[in-house]
């Protein structure tokens, strides 16, 4: 059994989560969004562009790989009342909001719960799903 597994969580009965395409997580406060090689590729493709035309236009250097660009006021430049790569999105994207640092908490779930409105709609997941997406599996 895993060790994670063994903790109490207070999502030990499961989250409900669909996402709404409401844009809520793709605006708002500055941050991050992680995408890898393959990813960038993935989004070249779906948008008919040559990868380096992509990064050039649509990310930015970061870390081993490349995050995606904001407008200034935070907003993902795919955002356009619709992500415009849904279909290709970073695995970060995909996997909102089971991340680490909003499920460290209650309080921290429920900040983001009032924003997001696919939180207690739709697939119920499972704390050990759950477990495995914040383990990247």
């Amino acid at each position: 059994m895993n060790e994670l597994d063994q903790h109490r969580y207070f999502f030990d009965s499961g989250i409900r989560f669909q996402c709404q395409r409401c844009g809520a997580c793709c605006t708002g406060a500055p941050g991050v969004i992680r995408v890898t090689d393959e990813e960038a590729k993935a989004i070249a493709d779906f948008l008919g562009l040559p990868v380096q035309e992509a990064i050039d236009t649509f990310l930015y250097p970061w870390e081993n790989g490349h995050s995606i660009r904001e407008d200034g006021d935070g907003r993902c430049l795919f955002y356009d009342e619709g992500c415009r790569i849904y279909p290709v999105r970073p695995r970060q994207c995909r996997t909102f909001p089971f991340w680490t640092a909003i499920l460290r908490s209650q309080t921290r779930w429920d900040s983001i719960r009032r924003d997001c409105p696919g939180i207690g709609k739709g697939y119920l997941y499972k704390k050990c799903e759950i477990l495995d997406i914040l383990e990247g599996k």
